[in-house]
Order: C-alpha cells, then sequence, then structure tokens
C-alpha cells in the first residue's frame, strides 16, 4: 500500500528546529533575513478521493521525498504543505485553488492531475501571480494559449504522448487503428496528437470512440471493436477505470487477439491490480519503471524504502515538481519574493530526473524523451525509443525566453 493519504495540512519540519531568537529581534532584521525564520507556506491540490486518487497520492508522496531528501528545507527555510483534496472536480477548481491562495496565502500551488480542474488553476494563477508548478495536468492550454510566466509544469501536454505513438505503431505493421477514449479535455488533446503522428505515418484510423467521464462501463464499446477487427487498439484511460478496461478487454477475449496500445497511463498504476490481463500491452511514456541507469535505480530503492510501495510515473511527476522548487528557491535563497530570479531559475533548469535529464521549453513544459514500453509481469519494460526531445508545439503561447 501506498503511503497513507495526507491530511488537509501536513508538517514538513520533522525534528529540524526553527531559527531561535526572531521574535525577539525580527523587528531589526531585513525583510530578507527574517524571511529564513518563517516557513515557506505550498500548497498542494490534488484528488485524495474518486477516480484519480492514487494518482493523486503518488503525485504527493514523490513531492514529499524530494523535499525528504533535502531535510524538508526550500533554499534554507522549513517547509509547510498544505494539502487540500480536489476531487477532480472542475465545478469546485477555482473555490479550491483560492483556499490556498487567498485563505492560506501559500508561496507557491502545486497542483493538479485533471486537465478539466487545472483549467480553474490557471485563471486562479493569472490572476494572483501565486507560481503553479503543474505536477501532472497534461492540459495543452496551460503551455499554449494560456500560458503563463509563473505556470511551470514537470509532466507532460496531452498532446506528447499521443504524438509519441502514431509512428511507433506504423513502423511495427498496425495501418488500421480504433481510439478509445473518455469524452473530456485530456482524452480529445491525446487524440490530436495522437491522430497528427499516426496519419502522418501513414495509418489510417477507423474509428474514434467517446467514453462519458467517469463512467468504467465498457462493453458496448468493446463490443463494438471487435465486431469492427481493427489492427490494434489505442486506449487512453488512467487510474481505476484503467484497471476496469484492461479487465474487461481481456474478459471479453480480445487480449491476444487485437494487440492493446496506448498511452503509458493505460498501465501506469494499475499493474498490481489487473494482473495477467496486462500481459504484451505496449505503451509509450516518458518514463519507464525498468529504465536501466543509476538515477532510476536509486529513485526506486530509495522510494520503496520510504512508502513500502513502488513508484510509477505519478510519484515522478511529483518528485520532478518538487525538484524544480529545489531549484527555484536555491536560486533565490528561499525569498518567493524575488519572481523574476525565481522564474529565470526555473526556466533555465534541468531537472535530473528518474526519467532522464529534462530541460524547459520556453512555454514551461518538459521536452523529454518518450520510450516504448511493454508490460511484463507487473512491469512497463523499455522496449525502445518512441520519440527523441520531444517538444509540444506551445501554439498560441506568447512567453519569451528566459
Amino acid at each position: 500500500m501506498s503511503h497513507r493519504t495526507p491530511g488537509r495540512r501536513t508538517f514538513l519540519v520533522q525534528g529540524a528546529s526553527l531559527i531561535s531568537g526572531l521574535a525577539a529581534s525580527g523587528a531589526a532584521l531585513p525583510i530578507a533575513a527574517r524571511a529564513q525564520g518563517t516557513k515557506l507556506k505550498v500548497g498542494v491540490m490534488l484528488p485524495f478521493t474518486g477516480t484519480f486518487a492514487q494518482i493523486g497520492t503518488n503525485v504527493a508522496n514523490g513531492l514529499r521525498m524530494a523535499l525528504h531528501e533535502q531535510s524538508n528545507k526550500l533554499g534554507g527555510r522549513d517547509v509547510e504543505l498544505i494539502t487540500l483534496d480536489d476531487q477532480a472536480d472542475p465545478s469546485k477548481g477555482i473555490e479550491n485553488a483560492n483556499k490556498l491562495v487567498q485563505r492560506e496565502k501559500v508561496d507557491a500551488l502545486i497542483g493538479t492531475v485533471h486537465s478539466g480542474v487545472q483549467m480553474a488553476v490557471q485563471k486562479v494563477a493569472r490572476d494572483s501571480g501565486v507560481l503553479n508548478i503543474i505536477p501532472n495536468a497534461g492540459l495543452n492550454a496551460a503551455t499554449r494559449s494560456l500560458c503563463l510566466p509563473n505556470v511551470f509544469r514537470t509532466s507532460f501536454s496531452n498532446w506528447q504522448p499521443g504524438a509519441a505513438l502514431g509512428s511507433a505503431l506504423v513502423s511495427r505493421g498496425f495501418k488500421r487503428a480504433v481510439w478509445i477514449t473518455w469524452k473530456y479535455a485530456a482524452g480529445d488533446e491525446t487524440f490530436e496528437g495522437f491522430q497528427e503522428s499516426f496519419e502522418k505515418a501513414g495509418g489510417t484510423l477507423i474509428k474514434s470512440i467517446g467514453v462519458p467521464f467517469p463512467s468504467v462501463e465498457f462493453q458496448a464499446q468493446i463490443s463494438e471493436i471487435a465486431a469492427l477487427k481493427p489492427d490494434v487498439v489505442v486506449a487512453y484511460f488512467s487510474g481505476g477505470g484503467a484497471a476496469k478496461f484492461i479487465r474487461d478487454y481481456a474478459a471479453a477475449g480480445l487480449r491476444g487477439k487485437i494487440p492493446l496500445w496506448g498511452p503509458g497511463f493505460l498501465t501506469e498504476g494499475v499493474l498490481e491490480a489487473v494482473g495477467s490481463d496486462a500481459e504484451g500491452i505496449m505503451t509509450t511514456l516518458h518514463y519507464s519503471d525498468g529504465l536501466d541507469s543509476p538515477r532510476n535505480r536509486q529513485f526506486r530503492l530509495d522510494y520503496a524504502k520510504l512508502y513500502k510501495s513502488q513508484p510509477d510515473v505519478y510519484s515522478v511527476h511529483g518528485y520532478d515538481a518538487g525538484l524544480l522548487l529545489l531549484q527555484g528557491a536555491k536560486a533565490v535563497n528561499g525569498d518567493f519574493s524575488n519572481k523574476p530570479a525565481l522564474y529565470r531559475a526555473l526556466e533555465s533548469a534541468v531537472i535530473d530526473s528518474p526519467r532522464g535529464r529534462f530541460s524547459m521549453s520556453k512555454a514551461h513544459n518538459p521536452v523529454q524523451d518518450f520510450y516504448l514500453n511493454q508490460v511484463v509481469g507487473k512491469e512497463n519494460r523499455p522496449v525502445g525509443v518512441a520519440a527523441k526531445a520531444l517538444a509540444d508545439p506551445a501554439t498560441g503561447c506568447k512567453l519569451s525566453a528566459g
């Protein structure tokens, strides 16, 4: 099991003593010096209940691990994490983000998972100027038309994993495909990347099937797929929905008959739950459990020791959000009010991630490799590279470099 879901307020001081004597002498100290005696408040807005609960928990675990490695300090200051369960509910997104930004006065906001909720966070970030690091939501607009100087992403744009799929499929002889996903922003935008790359490589899309979000009733759609007899099925689901689709696909007798591919979220975090039903599924993702690098091996070992569970790509997203935050905080000595210097540091950051090193695009989205993975047992095992240094096109973003 993963580390317990955090409560609303989690203090990350864990034995670190506060600087003494500031109460008596603080008035005589410069502002920057006084700041070192106060905690940095970091809001963590993620889903801890519902379909994406495990994803939210793993993101939070990764973030905590990155801070733990630095004795729970950012730029020399102790950290207070204030967590909020956004329940992946877009209708409450602005209200929830404002609870952290306006009421709790956080110095930075880490969130979120659901692309629809991120739309609300994007508005709050624009209106308030708070630093927002997106640890998962792939909403294209966040680093395209709605890009902001104070918003950075450590995961992916929805376009990227879809774009990595097309040529990989055609190169392996799959030219007639059916696409299936939930009807929501992430599914639509990932489909955009997939269709573009698949058709450019010479593939033919037979049909795109949409399932109401967050329904996990797939029998009718799977029956339709069986009748269409494509070369391959490409599915975009995640979390509990992905686990249910994989089990239903196998139960319908299609496993072994029609290959199942997808963006890597189809198998991330669900292999324990689905067992042998996932065997052989191929995915493209910017991370793989089995990446044979010293950095990834050490990360997985340390994570397992800390949480008594195995990390997945969501854990990496949270971990890398922490690494990015740490780089920014170090550059400004913990003074998050120095926004120009803070943003310059974040824009120029190169993150030494378990996924491999990645940099930030001018639009503040990762430029990163995408791996071709295959499920072997309970592991997503890399079998090649689907796309090198893949950058989102950042259409409509007006940010200047650095």
